[in-house]
This record gives structure tokens, C-alpha cells and sequence, in this order.
């Protein structure tokens, strides 16, 4: 198969809103590919490289100057190894050395070609083959019930593996993927609720109410004495997080699964700051004066038996008994089962004047549907939004390209002093938002330089944020966090804007 060929059906996607239609082009793409081209094809197809980051820039291939090649030549297998090749590149002279490969790939490549590894290689090929259009195109490729591709992908964790078993092997081929201890299962996820009434009215009285933590998601197997940590994104973290892997150690089983939050907390049981959890996760090493505490709130396999299928109230029976004998270093997450409208709405307050997020509402008759959205988990926090002026705006980069796009926040200085930075976001901005700054920011621009502009302070705009975290980045010492623009605020005025100390008011942890 041709590179062409991957590139033509990655057009044809972009170019519908049709979810059925995307699938309906990337299945046709699959039953024409070999065996050994429907890994990269579909990890392709999804909007990665097989091999993950490989370690290339929007920097360093905007460098590369190279005439596209008259026609196309390019298999999909030859890319593949050369992208294998890139990615093994390391030690001295490996700039070079990459350098070199990647030019001999892209002399390849015809302009089209040379457009989509661009964008592949970048992380901006958002054709709209979200993970999701590609499971349903693996189904259709193969002939198959779209649940057996799921259920698969969710014990392998592999969309390219997953695509490879159906088109091979079909339902017998998928239905024999297995949990495996040791092996991480992508993560159930909770779907946002508008309200805790809300979430109670729609999941009904069958239900669990529990803690919303501000931590990191964990996934925890043990097998014996060997325990292993990874991160919701499936990234291993077991080296850096060794207090966690001596509490799991310490429980009275032999094999295990579980699946939780952990999170700093300070002397008084209160959580820290979301980035001191986070920093026991970077890659530069654990940070040895942060410990972190886990909380666990499923259980999905124990002792042999495999519990993913079971419903939430058997996962949690177990999980009870397993943690019963740790009372006095409890690791459930914090909960209650069945309450009435008061008992939850209680649950909720306790979870807020704990320092924590929110809650989750749980339906207790649902299985374990791993790496969805769906309606059975509904997590429910108070939403925060502020009005912040706009400082600066910075040129985009990659789709991006040519726009303004992230902008500098400012809150206002409650002492009349000139607005203090807070953060920048290109979050929740529509293309016609990008092209109304690109436009409106140069008029209103008092400095502008290569990287973008810099604004006289007279916008405000209304984000949404997650909170706030303590920050030596900024003057005022705190950012937002996962700011998202919501809208300009023509009727406010820049004196009508939060201030500072409103930021300040959202930290978590102190």
C-alpha cells in the first residue's frame, strides 16, 4: 500500500462531518491493507506515529527544505521503518543523523505527503479520525460487532494491536483478549454533570456518591510481591511512587487490579497543590518531600477472578473486604452508597470542604466500560469562571499557523496597579475566534514584536477554569488552571475585571 493511498483516505475523512462516513473511508483503507500495514495504517489514521513520539519538532521540520518528489513512490511499509529508525536515533550525533533520515524520507514524499507527515509528526493531524471513528471502521473492516473491538481495545490497550486481531482473526480472535494482570486496562472515565440533582435524577436511587479528588488517576497491578503503577494515560510510573507500591504490597492478596486516585496531602489531611501531586511524576525524578496517598475505588480483578464484567456493587464488595483490614490507613475512596437527595448533596459538601473537586455519581449496576465517556460515571464540581483582561496574544503554530491564537491573561490589580498575569490559554477558541483576533488584536497592539503582540488593556474575556495553582512563573505568584476561553465581555470594562486575589481565593492546597 502506498502512503498516498493513507493520505487520499485522510482527506476524504476531513473533508465530512459524517461520522459515518469517516468510518465508512478509514474501514475501506483497512481491507485494503496488508497484515503487516494495518498497525501503521491505523495508528496513522488516528492521528499518531506507531512508534509514539519520535522525538521531532514543528521547529525542525519547518527547516526542512527539500522539492517534493514528481509522483507518489512512498509505501506504507518504508515509512513505517524509517519512523521506527527516527525514533531509535539517540547519543551523540543523532541530531545529525536525524536530520539527514528525515530528509531522505521527505525528497520522497510529493507535497501532499510531505503536508501529512508534517502534521503526523506534529501531533496536528486532526482529520476528525478520533479513536472512536477508528473502532467503528475496525468493526466494519473486519465484519464484527463493534462491542467485541472495544472490549478488546480496552484489555489491550492498543488501537493498532486491536486493529490488527479483528482483521485477522474476527470475534473468536478478539473474544480471546483477556484481562492481564501486569498489562494496563484503558481507564473507565466519568462523563461531566450539569448538577448533583441532576445526576441523581438520571442515574436513579441505585447509585454511589463519592469523592472527586484533585490528584492523578492511578492504575495499580500486583502479582505477588512485584507491583506496578501507571498513570491514567498508561505511562509506568511504579520507580517514582514507591510508598504506593508498599501499601499495595501490604493488602492480603496475592494478584490484584485496582483502580484509583493518589494526591499530596499536607499535615492537616488536606490536599496540596494539584502540581505537587504532579511532581512526583516528571521525568526528572521523584520529588523525595512529597508523599502521596492513594485512594482506591474499583477493584477489577482479584485473586483470578476477573470483575470487569461484574456490576459496580460487586466490585465493590470486594473492594471493601480487600481493604477492610487497613482501617487504620484507610485507602477507599470516600463514598456512600444509595443516599437520599440530602445524604448526597451531605457528600458533596464534605468533598468541597475537604479541599477536594466535587463528587462522582456511579450507577451500581454498571460494568466497567473502560476508556469512555459514558453516562453510568457522572462527575459533578462546581464550575469556575472569571473575567480577565487580555494582555498580549502569541502567533500560532501548526493548524494554527498565521493566527493569533494564545492569550495572555491578566487579573486586575485590586490596588489600581496595571493588571497581573495569571496564565495563557488557546483553549476553546473556534476558527472564527481566531480570525477575529488575528484581526481586531494589531489595532489595539502598543508593542508588537516576533513572537505576537502585546495589548493595551482593554478586552476582557470570560474563561472557565479548574482552579488555580501556586506558580513562580507569574508575578502575582499563581496561575489559572486548564483555562478555556468561554467569550469575550464587550459590556464589562477592563475595571470591571477579577482580581488577583480572586485567583488567589481558587488555590488549591494552601
Amino acid at each position: 500500500m502506498l502512503l498516498a493511498d493513507v493520505v487520499a483516505a485522510s482527506a476524504a475523512v476531513a473533508a465530512t462531518r459524517s461520522r459515518g462516513a469517516k468510518a465508512a473511508a478509514v474501514a475501506e483503507l483497512l481491507r485494503r491493507a496488508g497484515a503487516e500495514e494495518v498497525p501503521p495504517v491505523t495508528a496513522w489514521l488516528a492521528g499518531e506515529p506507531l512508534q509514539g513520539r519520535i522525538g521531532v519538532g514543528w521547529r525542525t521540520l519547518s527547516r526542512l527544505a527539500h522539492d517534493p518528489a514528481p509522483g507518489p513512490a512512498l509505501t506504507v511499509a518504508a515509512v513505517d521503518r524509517a519512523l521506527t529508525e527516527l525514533a531509535a536515533t539517540a547519543g551523540p550525533g543523532s541530531a545529525a543523523r536525524r536530520k539527514a533520515a528525515l530528509g531522505e524520507l521527505f525528497c520522497a514524499a510529493t507535497a501532499d505527503e510531505q503536508r501529512f507527515l508534517v502534521r503526523l509528526l506534529t501531533g496536528e493531524l486532526r482529520q476528525g479520525a478520533l479513536e472512536g471513528v477508528v473502532l467503528d471502521a475496525v468493526a466494519a473492516a473486519a465484519g464484527v460487532p463493534a462491542a467485541h473491538v472495544r472490549r478488546a481495545f480496552m484489555l489491550s490497550g492498543s488501537l493498532p494491536q486491536t486493529a490488527a486481531t479483528a482483521l485477522a482473526g474476527g470475534v473468536d480472535a478478539l473474544d480471546a483478549v483477556r484481562l492481564r494482570v501486569g498489562r494496563p486496562v484503558r481507564p473507565m472515565l466519568a462523563s461531566p454533570g450539569s448538577s448533583l440533582d441532576a445526576a441523581l435524577a438520571d442515574l436513579g436511587a441505585e447509585v454511589t456518591v463519592e469523592h472527586k479528588l484533585d490528584g492523578a488517576r492511578i492504575q495499580v497491578h500486583r502479582d505477588g510481591d512485584v507491583v506496578r503503577v501507571w498513570t491514567r494515560t498508561l505511562r509506568e510510573v511504579t520507580d517514582g511512587v514507591p510508598e504506593l507500591v508498599e501499601r499495595v504490597r501490604a493488602l492480603p492478596c496475592d494478584v490484584a487490579v485496582l483502580d484509583g486516585e493518589t494526591l499530596a496531602l499536607d499535615d492537616d489531611g488536606r490536599p496540596r497543590a494539584f502540581q505537587d501531586t504532579m511532581s512526583r511524576f516528571g521525568s526528572d525524578g521523584a520529588d523525595a518531600g512529597v508523599l502521596l496517598s492513594p485512594y482506591f475505588f474499583d477493584l477489577l480483578h482479584l485473586d483470578g477472578r476477573d470483575l470487569l464484567d461484574e456490576p459496580l456493587h460487586v466490585r465493590l464488595d470486594a473492594l471493601a473486604r480487600l481493604l477492610a483490614a487497613r482501617e487504620h490507613a484507610p485507602l477507599r475512596m470516600p463514598g456512600v452508597r444509595r443516599p437520599g437527595p440530602e445524604e448526597a448533596a451531605q457528600v458533596l459538601d464534605d468533598a468541597l470542604a475537604a479541599g477536594h473537586e466535587g463528587v462522582v455519581v456511579k450507577a451500581l449496576d454498571a460494568a466497567y466500560a473502560a476508556g469512555r465517556r459514558g453516562r453510568a460515571w457522572q462527575k459533578v464540581k462546581p464550575v469556575h469562571t472569571l473575567d480577565l483582561v487580555v494582555l498580549g496574544a502569541e502567533w500560532g503554530y501548526g493548524r494554527r499557523s498565521g493566527r493569533l491564537s494564545n492569550i495572555h491573561l491578566g487579573a486586575r490589580d485590586p490596588d489600581g496597579g496595571e493588571p497581573v498575569m495569571v496564565g495563557k490559554t488557546f483553549k476553546g477558541m473556534t476558527d472564527e475566534l481566531l480570525d477575529w483576533q488575528t484581526h481586531t488584536f494589531p489595532g489595539l497592539a502598543h508593542e508588537q514584536t516576533s513572537w505576537g503582540v502585546l495589548l493595551a488593556p482593554e478586552l476582557v474575556v470570560e474563561v472557565a477554569l479548574d482552579g488555580a495553582q501556586r506558580s513562580p512563573r507569574y508575578p502575582g505568584g499563581v496561575a489559572l488552571r486548564f483555562a478555556r476561553v468561554v467569550r469575550y465581555r464587550p459590556d464589562k470594562t477592563p475595571a470591571e475585571a477579577d482580581t488577583v486575589d480572586a485567583v488567589r481565593a481558587l488555590l488549591t492546597g494552601g
